[in-house]
């Protein structure tokens, strides 16, 4: 049986909701295979939200590993940046000696992993942007946008690399953010700037909070197509660190964005 390996740092209601998704998935037999282990790197007791995403991970029965980040960084005050990615990144996989993946992947991991650890696990992660859109975390992602006045965003899953969000692109779905949906919340910030919306209202900025909305109703199938590819031997990665098809054949990203839409649609009706 295919085994996924699970990372996150359990932040927030949506790293949840993505665990549950591939959990239902699995348990209804839309995925061929299982979730070997999940690994969060906040302890209990860190914070509220990770202390709920910890208990889930327990009701869903499934193996937990957690190590603290911040906690471990207090313990290292002289580290470079680099250096103590690498010192975690070791600790991490002490943790994990005892426990196969076939393939990992970070669903909301806030983390950037070293060499050594992209070196001995096949990952995977979640991006919240299109091929060659920006990067950084969801929110990030979105200001940049704000800022360039995007067309378009979408979401991917990408091989992880040491460089932030660049990996080579596994699947992707696209969706515009002009139209209806948008363009009165477009209208409301015109000749702002990105700072002084922030100063004003945030988050809670309702061009923001669209784009974001559009943004997770298309993470969810997405991440699902990608782990039910690879457990069906039509997505692998090599040793060598290649995204190929069941034939070998490099993949430069599939593009699922029409079945995606297809879906979102039918839900919808």
């Amino acid at each position: 049986m295919y085994r996924f390996g699970w990372f996150s740092t359990g932040r927030d209601k949506a790293a949840r909701d993505l665990l549950t998704a591939a959990y239902e998935n699995i348990r209804k037999a839309n995925i061929q295979g299982k979730l070997a282990f999940v690994f969060c790197s906040r302890e209990p007791g860190e914070s509220a939200e990770s202390d709920h995403f910890l208990k889930l991970v327990k009701g869903y029965c499934i193996p937990a590993i957690h190590f603290s980040f911040q906690r471990f960084k207090a313990g290292q005050p002289r580290m470079d940046t680099e250096a103590l990615r690498l010192a975690y990144d070791r600790e991490v996989m002490k943790k994990l000696e005892n426990r196969h993946a076939d393939l990992c992947v970070l669903a909301g991991y806030m983390l950037i992993v070293g060499k050594e650890m992209c070196r001995k696990y096949d990952m995977i992660n979640l991006h919240p942007a299109a091929p060659g859109g920006p990067a950084g975390t969801w929110q990030e992602v979105i200001w940049q946008l704000i800022a360039s006045k995007a067309q378009s965003t979408g979401v991917m899953m990408h091989l992880v690399t040491p460089e932030l969000d660049r990996g080579p692109v596994v699947t992707y779905c696209t969706f515009s953010i002009r139209g209806s949906a948008f363009d009165k919340h477009w209208a409301d910030i015109d000749g702002l700037s990105v700072e002084e919306i922030k100063k004003r209202e945030g988050a809670n900025n309702r061009l923001f909070k669209t784009i974001r909305e559009h943004g997770v109703k298309r993470e969810f199938p997405l991440i699902i197509a990608t782990l039910k590819a690879f457990s069906e031997g039509r997505a692998r990665i090599t040793p060598d660190k290649k995204v190929v098809n069941s034939s070998g054949k490099p993949v430069n990203g599939y593009d699922l964005t029409e079945g995606i839409e297809r879906l979102i649609s039918n839900k919808m009706k």
